[in-house]
Parts: C-alpha cells; sequence; structure tokens
C-alpha cells in the first residue's frame, strides 16, 4: 500500500456499484487503494477481483464461500479471508479505512453501513435501504461521529450536486430550495396496461431500458418501488417532508434529479446513464475525478420528455410514501415484505402485479413503532418476512402463480 492513498473498503464488491466502483478506483491508482472487499457467495469474482486489487481483506458473508475462497487464493497474494457480520465490521472501522463504499443489496446492508457511520468515515451510500429501514440510527450516527455521507444513488447524488453544500462536512444547506424533483425513467412497464403487467415474467422486469442493475432492483425499478425506496432516502439525507419531494417519470434517464428553488430557479444535474458518474462524484468529493463515461452528446440525446407517474398501475409509488408519513418502523415493514414479494416474482411463484398486494397487507397488519435501537428496526424486519411469507403462502393456491388477492 503506498502512503498518501485514500484506503476504500467496498462493500458488495461483486455486484454492480462495487464492479464500477473497482473501476474508477482502477483509473487513479495513486488516489485510492482498496483496503478490503466484501461479497456474499461470488467466490470466482471474488478471487479475480483479489487478484487485481489485492486488498488486505476479502470478506465472505457465506461460510462455505469464504472456506472456498481461503482455498484458492494463492499464498502470494497476501490478502487474509474474513466472514460473516464481524468480518463486514471489522473492515469498515480499521483505522485505516478512510472511505467506505455501501453497496451491499438489501436489508442485509444496514448493520455494516451503521458500524462506517458510527466509525466516523466518510460512507458512500449505495445501499438504499439502509435509510429506509433504519434512517432516524444512519443520520443519528452520522451527526454524532462526525462521519461523512455521500449518496451514491444517481438521483440523489445529482440532487446533492445541485444543493449549496459545506465542503468541509458535505453537510447540505435547504436556503431557498422549495422541492425536489425526484426522477423516474419508469422501468421496462411504463406504457403496459396493469392486465399485461399480470402476465410479465422476471426477464421482462429486469430487461431496464436504460440501466444494467442487478435482478433484485430492476425488478424495483419496474414496479416503481425503487422510486418509493428513494422517496424515502431523500427525507432522510436532505432532511425534507415527503410533500416537497414530487416524483416525475423521465424516460430517457439524462436528468438524474432537479432541485427547484424559491426564486424560480430549477438546477438539473445531467449525463449519460452511467453509475461511474456518481461513484466518481463520491470517490473524489469535493474535487471532480475522471470516470471513464462518455460526455454527454445533447445534440444526439434530441429530446427530454417528462410525465407523472401513474400510481393506478404502480401502487408501489404510494406504499412506500405512505410509509414514510406513517414513520417510525413503517418504512423497514415496507422494505422488507417488497424483498419477499420480489423474490418470490422472481422464484415464478407469483405475478409481478401481486408485489403491491402483499406490501399493502403486510403494512396493515403489523404496528408502527419507534425505532430507537437497531434491534427494533431488525425485530420489526424478521416479524415482516414472517407475515409476508404467509401472505405468499395464502396466495399460491395449489401452487399455481396468482395476482392481486
Amino acid at each position: 500500500m503506498q502512503a498518501g492513498r485514500r484506503m476504500v473498503s467496498v462493500l458488495g464488491s461483486t455486484g454492480s456499484i462495487g464492479v464500477n466502483t473497482l473501476d474508477v478506483i482502477g483509473r487513479h491508482p495513486d488516489r485510492f487503494g482498496v483496503y478490503a472487499l466484501a461479497a456474499h457467495s461470488s467466490v470466482a469474482a471474488m478471487l479475480a477481483q483479489c487478484l487485481a486489487f489485492e486488498p488486505r481483506y476479502a470478506v465472505m458473508t457465506d461460510e462455505a464461500a469464504a472456506d472456498a475462497l481461503r482455498a484458492q487464493l494463492p499464498a502470494a497474494c497476501g490478502t487474509e479471508v474474513l466472514q460473516g457480520e464481524a468480518g463486514l465490521t471489522r473492515v469498515v472501522t480499521a483505522a485505516e479505512v478512510d472511505t467506505v463504499m455501501a453497496a451491499i443489496v438489501g436489508a442485509a446492508g444496514l448493520p455494516s453501513a451503521l458500524a462506517a457511520a458510527r466509525a466516523g468515515k466518510t460512507l458512500l451510500l449505495a445501499n438504499k435501504e439502509s435509510l429506509v429501514m433504519g434512517g432516524h440510527l444512519l443520520m443519528q450516527a452520522v451527526r454524532q461521529s462526525g462521519a461523512r455521507l455521500l449518496p451514491i444513488d444517481s438521483e440523489h447524488n445529482a440532487i446533492f450536486q445541485c444543493m449549496p453544500v459545506d465542503s468541509g462536512n458535505a453537510r447540505l444547506s435547504l436556503a431557498g430550495v422549495s422541492k425536489v424533483l425526484l426522477t423516474a425513467s419508469g422501468g421496462p412497464f411504463r406504457q403496459w396496461s396493469l392486465a399485461r403487467m399480470e402476465q410479465a415474467t422476471p426477464d421482462q422486469a429486469c430487461a431496464h431500458p436504460n440501466w444494467s442493475m442487478g435482478r433484485k432492483i430492476s425488478v424495483d425499478s419496474a414496479s416503481l418501488m425503487n422510486k418509493g425506496l428513494e422517496l424515502i432516502e431523500a427525507c432522510w439525507i436532505f432532511d425534507l417532508a415527503p410533500r416537497l419531494i414530487e416524483v416525475v417519470v423521465h424516460p430517457q434517464s439524462i436528468i438524474h434529479s432537479m432541485v427547484q428553488y424559491r426564486d424560480g430557479s430549477v438546477l438539473a444535474q445531467m449525463g449519460n446513464p452511467d453509475m461511474r458518474t456518481p461513484i466518481a462524484y463520491g470517490l473524489g468529493w469535493p474535487d471532480r475525478l475522471a470516470s471513464g463515461v462518455a460526455p454527454l452528446d445533447l445534440i444526439a440525446t434530441a429530446r427530454l420528455d417528462f410525465e407523472a407517474p401513474d400510481e393506478g398501475r404502480f401502487p408501489c409509488l404510494r406504499l412506500a410514501r405512505e410509509a414514510v408519513e406513517a414513520g417510525g418502523t413503517a418504512m423497514a415493514v415496507c422494505n422488507a415484505a417488497n424483498e419477499v414479494a420480489v423474490a418470490a416474482f422472481l422464484d415464478e411463484r407469483i405475478r409481478f402485479t401481486a408485489i403491491p398486494a402483499v406490501i399493502e397487507q403486510t403494512l396493515e397488519r403489523m404496528p408502527v413503532l419507534e425505532p430507537t435501537t437497531l434491534a427494533v428496526v431488525e425485530s420489526a424486519d424478521v416479524e415482516a418476512r414472517r407475515i409476508a411469507a404467509e401472505l405468499l403462502a395464502k396466495l399460491e393456491h395449489g401452487g399455481r402463480k396468482v395476482g392481486i388477492a
């Protein structure tokens, strides 16, 4: 490890965000070093990354995968293999670590993101579920420790770029802001009827028109739950009431989000749909780094379209807004039920249109509690998954894939 470089731990390194993060880091070997890589069970991909970047640690949250990686890593590589949640905590709190890319998918990413925030690290947050589930806890930890949170989701990163920021601590100023315009591509089903969506396959739901993403987040994009989760995330990051956040469907995904000011000005961040742009912004902030992304050609783009979201066809957006308005553990419950329902859809156990039904019924059956500790949040998450699984069992009449109950 060279002196003077910022050391980065990349959580979720074998996923799309992790791979793009390593691509950007690899373009700036004089500025960044990889302290640790972490993944769940992708041994082959992790092995290749360890050989390329020679991190001090590699963490596999799956025990069998950790054993397999230990057996395959050549001794000359010098990478020590850790496992489980303890391994994640170790590599995000280590004194040598400056920056943590939190890109573990789903609820599993919350404990390590919270540990990084409590340790006062620069936290590049690409795991929206951390804020959806534990926003109160995470933002409290950031304030108390002096950590720096930089959003990596393209929309929140765009909003961050369009707001006045104190470059000393990444604290935002809402002075003069009247509204945030959160853009959505509309996903692959933007122009589909509800009847057609009822017959949608997992492959169709994952065929995003603009972005290359994992299957779970692709389904969320197709249902607009991804935008609902981002609305919740924006409320926490920018300390905004949900009524001050308007979702706007923008199918070209060129404007990544906008901020409207009281004087009538609207500032927009634009660029080609490539996650390396917000990743490079987070890694280099407050400097701008080369990301490998081609510059935007406005002439070739030719047009930018906007429309209102249809919450009749996409009720997940409404459910997420209702969850943030309810507050407390409602957001964790919404997220947990969605994860269970999406997994069932990807396994072809239920129809696409059953996803919001499972979420809504789970929310109706769960009490809203104050998320005072991580244990409270995790307990709500577990119970919501149990209830969602019960609802799925009722939906699966005779093994037949069903739609909205």
